[in-house]
């Protein structure tokens, strides 16, 4: 999973929602474009990771909220988890007594 697809997962909101959400998590590394953004939403509907929660009208702008299927739940633990174990192995093969952290 790209780690873009892996930011928008962690925390389905709307749209403008998600590009604040990805920079903030990412410590401002990945800084997504709406363009971007749309087009990874609407492969990620087709892929049933997600789906639209509620939409809503402000400003005269629809804002569509999105959340995560059980299926998408179910790829971002994996994922996370795939994370987590490749950083556990990594970290254990660092020695700290060369100056290594």
């Amino acid at each position: 999973m790209q780690e873009a697809t892996f930011l928008i997962l962690t925390g389905p909101q709307h749209g403008y929602g998600i590009i604040t959400d990805v920079k903030d998590i990412s410590g401002g590394r990945v800084r997504l474009r709406a363009g971007t953004l749309y087009t990874a939403l609407d492969r990620l509907r087709t892929e049933e990771l997600i789906g639209v929660d509620r939409e809503e009208v402000v400003d005269g702008r629809l804002r569509r909220y999105y959340r995560l299927t059980p299926k998408g739940s179910e790829s971002l633990a994996a994922e996370a988890a795939r994370l987590q174990a490749n950083a556990a192995a990594a970290l254990s093969r660092l020695n700290p007594a060369r100056g290594m952290t």
